[in-house]
């Protein structure tokens, strides 16, 4: 779940985000749009969704979509994403009236949300700690694949170092589905810098 436009932002407000693809030549992403500022989208409620396909296909996290998030004054929410390689364009309309949770049930979820806090701030740091290593593991192997001028700078041996150490990374998320202590993602993630970082710097 990412808070996109804050409780009692006030209105009319924009925002925008920009999302990347989750797997490899991944070609469309489901948006959901939730009312609620909890980690876990479950414990949030849906207020829409739209289906956006037609993105180029490429390595996880190089193709990038921009999401507006647009509430106008009488509190319509308009939700758009945009494919920043094709500028092919989705949008969804969200009404007043289009499953919105009542003032009652806002201060129930809000209720629900504090006496759950200390629960979703550990979960949120598990989650936040795998999308680091996650991030820094897939922008090291998608240097090698897309810019050119980086491997020619390594020498072979280094090379080999740096592409064994993501790979076992990221076979390790992949073999990894259950949300662990963010302390063994973090300890994963100190593990490959200590093998990227000085060849880096000695570049």
């Amino acid at each position: 779940m990412s808070v996109i436009i804050p409780r009692n932002t006030a209105i009319p407000t924009k925002k925008e985000k920009i999302f990347t693809t989750s797997i490899d030549y991944q070609t469309a992403i489901d948006f959901k749009v939730y009312e609620g500022e909890r980690p876990r989208t479950r414990d949030n409620n849906l207020l829409g969704s739209f289906y956006f396909s037609g993105i180029s296909p490429a390595l996880i996290g190089v193709s990038k979509v921009n999401v507006c998030f647009d509430i106008d004054a009488n509190g319509i929410l308009n939700v758009s994403a945009k494919d920043k390689t094709t500028g092919r364009i989705e949008n969804i309309t969200i009404t007043n009236e289009k499953g919105r949770l009542s003032k009652a049930e806002i201060v129930g979820m809000i209720e629900k949300a504090e006496k759950y806090k200390a629960e979703d701030e550990e979960y949120k740091k598990k989650a936040d700690a795998r999308r680091a290593l996650e991030n820094f593991a897939y922008k090291i192997r998608n240097r090698f694949k897309y810019e050119k001028n980086f491997s020619s700078q390594l020498d072979s041996t280094d090379m080999k170092k740096i592409e064994e150490a993501v790979g076992l990374a990221i076979e390790w998320l992949d073999d990894t589905e259950e949300l662990l202590e963010a302390d063994i993602y973090q300890y994963k993630m100190e593990e490959l810098e200590r093998i990227y970082n000085p060849i880096i710097r000695n570049m």
